[in-house]
């Protein structure tokens, strides 16, 4: 029984080790003190955690937000392009293509 234990305990001092020397351990430490010095403690301890690990993704709000500028700036894009394409077809009435004009 000596040997099963001595066995689980080397693992758990190899993987505190690989804990601490890729920092997580500090990183996490340095949340958890930042949560403890909240003076207005947060409802949801996880979802602090999450935001100060960089885990959690934008706010909902946020991404909402986000996706209407997106469909904005998709729809503007598309005038625009129209707009070059008319603003091409007029100024041919006006130029020749290059071709063209060295033909003559």
């Amino acid at each position: 029984m000596a040997h099963y234990r001595s066995s689980n305990e080397s693992k758990r001092e190899q993987f505190r080790r690989y804990l601490e020397k890729s920092g997580v351990l500090d990183t996490l430490t340095s949340v958890l003190v930042a949560l403890y010095e909240e003076s207005d403690k947060p409802n949801n301890a996880l979802d602090f955690i999450k935001l100060h690990l960089g885990a959690a993704g934008p706010e909902p709000a946020d991404t909402e937000a986000l996706r209407m500028e997106l469909s904005d700036l998709q729809q503007k894009c598309n005038m625009l392009m129209e707009e070059n394409k008319e603003l091409r077809n007029r100024l041919m009435q006006y130029e020749p293509a290059p071709d063209e004009g060295a033909a003559e």
